[in-house]
Parts: structure tokens; sequence; C-alpha cells
């Protein structure tokens, strides 16, 4: 049984006993908290919170007690069913509500969920609120409503739909180019809500032909859901065998997107960001903003456009921030978040899609041409699972020490520069694990150095137990 408490929202599995996992009363008690924060932010008159989740199985369970807990702290509930990461966030701002709750757990397995808490904006709260959110949990003296002070609930089902409305509005998503693209797509929805969504979504932009791989919202996932290239062999087979013009996968809750190209393979999810950006930045200069953990690729094409790129660390919230302070056009993280602040500020899989195909449509390439035009670099991806008494800080410091003449930047966790090569090292956000994530030109490289990490990372845990 695992429970994280983190920027990331509260997340764990679910069952097993109280504290140790995502259990009923864990959930209420994270609920209470949340909703004692919202009572003591003046701004928050209406008392109106909307709730959304994604399709996993525990989903519904969670809801019930979630809404249940919000409106006997006197909050009325708006409750989307099942939604989207991003829709949610835009229902938020839509309804002028207090704030929002998404159920889900991303891209973790079907027996994990997560409370992520949004503040009035739709946005992810900062450490210093979630922390506010955490001690409020752990009062024993929270006040509940009387009878006669309890909150209403209320059922909205639109909130994907005005959402995809939202993001057609979008002045550089050209329906019409899109449509007399002809593309043919399939779309692997994971069995969540992207098998809503993403279907949706096309359709409205003129997609003529759509074929459907894992849209069915059950719940239980046909495979690991994390949308990255050893997960996605389906769609790989399946855009192979029908010829079509490229493959989209998303994450359970729509904020990650990749995508396969139409010889089947996968462009990385890197570079989703990086071809959105592209087009922003043609028609709308500017500066752009992604994670310490993404590819060096955004930066090149960002200074090739006359703009300026800042890395924030790993996380929706620091990249928010950034973009804020640098009044970025375009920014995200690595994973195939991508954020476009003109429709709002949150990791959008959907408005990713109708940019991406906009700028596909346009160029008059391949998906893998316009891939190539990129400048190529290649990511190895790693994780080490660590006990919870491990100092993870003292093993990062240690592994510094290495490697005394190479550029180190510690806002998060430790990266380590060797020229156009890079490893950054840090703790998970949502599981209990260190991330080791490597890039170079060639992927061999790129692995090369993740194992060479890898070996300090083991070598410094051996000095440690036998200290």
């Amino acid at each position: 049984m695992t429970l994280i408490k983190s920027i990331s929202g509260i997340r764990g599995t679910i069952g097993g006993e109280p504290g140790k996992g995502l259990t009923s009363p864990d959930i209420i008690r994270f609920t209470s908290g949340y909703a004692a924060w919202l009572l003591n932010r003046s701004e928050n008159s209406r008392k109106t919170v909307v709730v959304g989740r994604d399709a996993r199985v525990s989903g519904e369970m969670v809801s019930f007690l979630v809404t249940g807990t919000l409106i006997s702290m006197g909050f009325d509930v708006i409750d989307l069913g099942l939604s989207t990461t991003p829709s949610t966030e835009m229902a938020v701002i839509g309804h002028k509500a207090s704030g929002g709750i998404i159920i889900t757990a991303s891209h973790n397995p079907a027996h994990w969920n997560a409370l992520k808490l949004l503040n009035s904006n739709g946005e992810f709260l900062s450490a210093a609120d979630g922390d506010e959110v955490l001690k409020l949990a752990d009062d024993e003296h929270l006040s509940f409503a009387e009878y006669n002070h309890i909150g209403k609930y209320s059922k909205d089902p639109s909130s994907i739909e005005e959402h995809i409305k939202k993001v057609l509005e979008l002045p550089l998503v050209d329906k019409e180019a899109i449509r007399n693209a002809h593309f043919s797509i399939v779309v692997d929805g994971v069995n969540s809500t992207g098998g809503i969504a993403v279907p949706l979504l096309l359709k409205m932009l003129g997609v003529d032909k759509i074929d459907l791989l894992n849209c069915e919202p059950t719940g239980l996932f046909a495979h690991n859901p994390e949308p990255v290239p050893e997960n996605l062999h389906a769609l790989s087979e399946r855009v192979n065998k029908i010829n079509a013009s490229l493959g989209i996968a998303v994450d359970p809750d729509v904020d990650r997107l990749a995508l396969v190209n139409e010889l089947g393979d996968p462009i990385g999810e890197e570079y989703t960001l990086v071809s959105v950006a592209d087009y922003i930045l043609r028609l709308k200069p500017g500066n752009t903003v992604s994670n310490l953990s993404s590819s060096q690729a955004l930066k090149i094409v960002t200074e090739k456009a006359g703009g300026k790129y800042s890395a924030s660390a790993v996380g929706e919230v620091n990249v928010v921030k950034m973009m804020k302070d640098m009044n970025a056009v375009i920014g995200g993280e690595g994973n195939g978040g991508v954020i476009y602040p003109e429709l709002h500020y949150g990791r959008d899989a959907l408005v990713g899609i109708a940019l991406f195909l906009t700028h596909l449509a346009k160029s008059g390439k391949r998906c893998s041409e316009l891939r190539d035009s990129y400048p190529s670099f290649y990511i190895s991806k790693n994780k080490i699972e660590f006990s919870t008494d491990l100092d993870i800080n003292d093993v990062l410091s240690k592994i510094i020490l290495k490697y005394p003449s190479q550029p180190v930047n510690t806002l998060d966790g430790v990266r380590i520069e060797f020229g156009n090569e890079w490893v950054h090292l840090r703790r998970s956000n949502t599981e209990p694990i260190v991330r080791i994530i490597a890039e170079s030109d060639l992927l061999t490289k790129a692995e090369n150095l993740a194992r060479k990490i890898l070996q300090d990372f083991r070598d410094i845990l051996k000095e440690k137990i036998t200290e």
C-alpha cells in the first residue's frame, strides 16, 4: 500500500489501512482539509466546487466520498462525472467556482487513484497552499456545516464538450485546413475518458477517418496507461495495418499526448511539445518554458524563433509559475504535456491535438517528415525504487561530488551537463522512485550515460548500507 502527498495532489493505492493507502478515511480527511482551506480564503464567497473523474474502477466510489464530504462542509458540488483533467480545470473557470477536485491518478496503474486539487483559477495548488491543506487535514477540530447549511448537489455532463468548443474557437486552430488534409487517425483512449474526448474532438475538427482502440471507458486499462513508446505497440501496429496518417495516445486523464507517425513509429513524447511550440512560435514569437527533465530541442527551436527558453522544476504548478513569470506563449513538460495559456494554464492533450493537426495540415508534410525537421535528441528514462527511510538528498549530494568539473543545476534534484548531453536525477512526485533521465544526440549514448549514473547511485547505496 502507498500514500503520497505532493504538489501533484494526494495519490495512493486503493485500500489497506488508513494512512498507508488511499482509503475512505483518508479521502474524507484530505477533502475536508481542502474544503477548510477554501473556507479560509476570502475570495471564495460562492462556496462551489467542481468535481470530475477519469474512468478508473475506483473513481465512482471516491467521487461519492469527495462530494459527500464537500456538501457536509457547506459547499455546493457540481459533479461533472466522467471528464478529463483539462476539462475539469476549465469547468472551474466556466462555473466561477471556488475550486475543483479531479479524481485521477493520471498515468499510474489501475489500482491507484488520487485527488488533484485546484484553486479558483482552475490551476493546481502551490506547494505552500498544498502544505496548508495537509495541515488542515490533520486538524481534529474541523467544523462541519449544520443541517440547514449543508451544500447542494448538481450534475453537469457537458464539461468535455464545452472544453472542445473553447479549443475550436482558438484563432490558431484551423478546422478547414485539418478537414482538407483528410487525415486517417487511430486513437488509443487507454479505456478512460480519452476514449470519449479525443474522438469527439477529431469529429468536430472534421477528421474523416477515426479508428478506435481501447476507447471504451471501462477503467480496465488494456496496457500500462503511461503513453510512452513501450506501451504503444498495439497503436503502432494498428497505424501500420490500416495505413493511417498517425496515431494518438493519451493517458487516463488526458493531460499527456503521445503521437505515432504514419510508419507506426512513436515520434517521442518530448516532440509533442516541440512540434506544437514550433507552430505557435512561427505565428506568435515569444518565450517558452519546460521542466528540467525535458528535451533541449525546445530550447533550440525557441531561440531560432527569437525567443527565450527557461527551465523550471518538474511539476505542472512549477512550469505554470515560470510561464507566467516569463510571459511564455507556450510551455509544458516533455512527458507530452502541452500548456497553451491562450486557452488555460494546464496541461491539455486536446488543445495539443488541435494545434498539432493544424501544424501538420498546413506544413504539407507527413508526420515523420515533420518530426525529422527538428533537432534530433534521444532521451533514456529510467527509475529506481527506494525505501521510505532512504535519505535521497544525501545520495544526490554524493553523486555531485563525483563530477566536480561539470555544470550542475540543483533547482529540482540534480541535473548534470556533459557538453550536449545531460542527466537529471530527482525524486518522483507521484511514486516512491527516483527518476534518472538522460539525453544525448544518439539513443545509445543517452542509455550509456543513464547506466553510468545508475551505477553511481547503486554504488553509493552500497556504501551507505556498509557504513
